[in-house]
């Protein structure tokens, strides 16, 4: 860990606790800090804050009390998950506070470079390829961050050879000042997360936030296919490194005549990748350029391609009974996400489950992508919002089930072998779980059920 003064001595608000809370507030109270930990939930229910005043942490539980900004603070630590119109939050940010997410703590004390990556859809998925080719390249990576690992916790143990693989939220990324990635990537820029923004313009702000202190030693993996991403990255610092799936580059990873290149080398042809659906070629593409980026070689990179196969909840196969596959795509909690899922699966009959929180939105973006959908069943509070775009495409056969678990073998009864049964919600989890992993779970514990 890299020793910092900056830290020292210095009167810090930890605001919310959760993973990243927790760890942050441990972090800088090591780093020589004096903190204060506030949480919403009541002290006695909250190990977390239980443990840090047990380290001789001044805690204030069960309610954010805009009185405690009173007190000389030189900083706050935020939880990600708390929006900017917080009133705690507003308060310290119109008193001049910094206000930072737990990221920026791990920046400052890391040896390792970071590799930070993305974008409203497919974070995970190039998150964990990029560490998977550094791992095969024995390049010491680590991963961290959005994925479920708390950065700062990571970037403690991180050593100079290392490089810190880390998946980055829009919410991480409003909260930083000096987080400077060795190599970014921005993958795509949809409509999410408008519920916290406010607008598109500042959620398209807080990925953008990912260049804004690189320099032109590092560099910028940007999808040239995506024309807002492109917008985003036209002033910045760091050296641009494109790619495209729709078109032959000078430079950068792309794909032409069944082959996937960088910069005019073929690397691997598209027909031996493991992975399915042809949204994953982009998460792909930008995991190859910076694979290279950080000296992997091609045979690595082939190794990864030919034997990865997804990750849990994001399009991940989970078992063939009867001639039926079923797959677990829980992680589609947007439209977009669901679109591309069926778009892996457009030459084969499709038996889909779908529906979960309701944001507002209406579902008519999904009709030119439900030409193969047989049937769906439908759970959660946008059920009916999704029968109707069904009925709108021709599916005559629609059933409504209370969750996840009996969707499944309603499922199977209306199946045949050969069909695709394909868990893909294109909603959030939180009406009923706890989280889309929860989900997804319970899904695949369903669909074992049936063997």
């Amino acid at each position: 860990m890299k020793q910092t003064a900056f830290y020292q001595q210095r009167q810090v608000l930890v605001i919310g606790l959760a993973k990243s809370g927790f760890a942050a507030a441990k972090l800088l109270y090591e780093l020589g800090a004096n903190v204060t930990v506030n949480d919403q939930k009541t002290f006695e229910e909250n190990k977390e804050a239980q443990q840090l005043e047990q380290m001789g942490i001044r805690v204030v539980c069960g309610g954010h009390p805009l009185e405690l900004l009173d007190e000389p603070f030189d900083l706050v630590v935020k939880n990600p998950g708390i929006p900017y119109t917080n009133p705690m939050v507003k308060k310290a940010m119109e008193k001049g506070l910094p206000v930072v997410t737990e990221v920026e703590l791990a920046y400052h004390i890391s040896e390792a470079p970071f590799i930070g990556i993305t974008g409203s859809n497919g974070k995970t998925t190039t998150t964990t390829l990029v560490f998977e080719m550094l791992r095969e390249g024995e390049k010491r990576p680590l991963l961290a961050g959005n994925i479920g690992m708390v950065a700062c916790e990571v970037a403690k143990n991180a050593e100079a050879g290392n490089w810190l693989v880390t998946e980055l939220s829009s919410f991480q990324l409003a909260g930083i000042r000096d987080f400077r990635p060795r190599i970014s990537v921005l993958l795509n820029i949809f409509d999410a997360h408008l519920d916290y923004h406010g607008t598109k313009e500042a959620y398209a702000q807080a990925k953008a936030n990912i260049f804004k202190n690189q320099t032109n030693e590092d560099y910028a993996v940007i999808n040239a296919d995506d024309e807002l991403v492109m917008q985003l990255a036209e002033d910045i610092h760091a050296q641009k490194i494109p790619f495209s799936t729709t078109k032959a580059l000078d430079r950068g990873a792309y794909i032409k005549d069944g082959f996937i290149y960088w910069n005019n080398e073929v690397v691997i042809a598209v027909g031996d990748i493991v992975l399915p659906g042809k949204h994953n070629l982009e998460n792909i593409l930008a995991a190859v350029s910076v694979a290279k980026l950080a000296g992997v070689d091609n045979k690595a990179i082939s190794q990864v391609l030919t034997t990865f196969t997804g990750v849990k909840h994001r399009l991940q196969y989970v078992a063939t009974i009867d001639g039926r596959k079923f797959f677990n795509d829980s992680k589609a909690t947007n439209i977009l996400a669901t679109q591309k899922a069926l778009s892996a699966f457009e030459k084969d009959a499709v038996i889909l489950l779908a529906g979960g929180l309701d944001r507002g939105n209406e579902f008519d973006d999904l009709l030119p992508y439900l030409h193969n959908v047989k049937a769906i069943i439908l759970f959660g509070q946008t059920a009916p919002k999704i029968a109707r775009v069904a009925k709108q495409a021709g599916i005559e056969t629609i059933e409504y089930v209370d969750n996840v678990e009996k969707a499944v073998p309603v499922a199977y009864r209306l199946s045949e072998p050969g069909d695709v049964i394909l868990l893909s919600p294109a909603c959030a989890s939180w009406d009923q779980y706890k989280t889309f992993e929860q989900r997804g779970d319970i899904f695949i514990n369903a669909v074992h059920k049936l063997k």
